[in-house]
């Protein structure tokens, strides 16, 4: 074996273990993920728990005003949300309604679709979205049987 050959060789085998480290760290980091998801989720039953008890012992003051600022968590960058719905709608078989755009913006995006609040806060901007985008004449609505409202690109 020539000395090319055998530096090739060794270098690959490293890579093999280097890909091997990498893969259980990527391993840790969604569990230690998943830690971090359930503890907020208790601290915010706690929180909606004192909440309740604060009530029920006659505290009528805002409870979110007492509440430190809280950084905005930044889901998209800068046009990200419009690429999204419009790939998701140039995608689309049938006119989607906000909600639906929004549920596949999230799952392009690795987001948990079934987190109610997430679904709420991201449908209001994927809606905002969609009106600024209908404003430049991008997206049309037309409504539904229902009288729904459901989005499109023009044909």
């Amino acid at each position: 074996m020539t000395d090319p050959e055998r530096h090739h060789r060794s270098r690959s085998e490293s890579y093999d273990q280097t890909i091997t480290a990498l893969l259980t760290k990527r391993s840790d980091l969604f569990g230690e993920a998943s830690k971090l998801r359930d503890r907020i989720a208790e601290i915010k039953n706690d929180v909606s728990a004192l909440d309740r008890v604060l009530g029920s012992l006659g505290y009528q003051g805002d409870l979110d005003a007492a509440m430190p600022r809280q950084k905005r968590e930044v889901l998209f960058g800068r046009g990200e949300l419009t690429r999204g719905i419009l790939d998701t709608l140039r995608e689309a078989t049938a006119p989607m309604t906000s909600r639906e755009v929004a549920q596949s913006v999230l799952s392009l995006t690795g987001h948990d679709a079934r987190d109610r609040k997430l679904m709420t806060e991201h449908t209001r901007r994927v809606s905002k979205a969609l009106r600024a985008l209908k404003a430049d004449r991008v997206v049309r609505s037309v409504a539904d049987g229902r009288g729904n409202l459901v989005w499109e690109l023009p044909r």
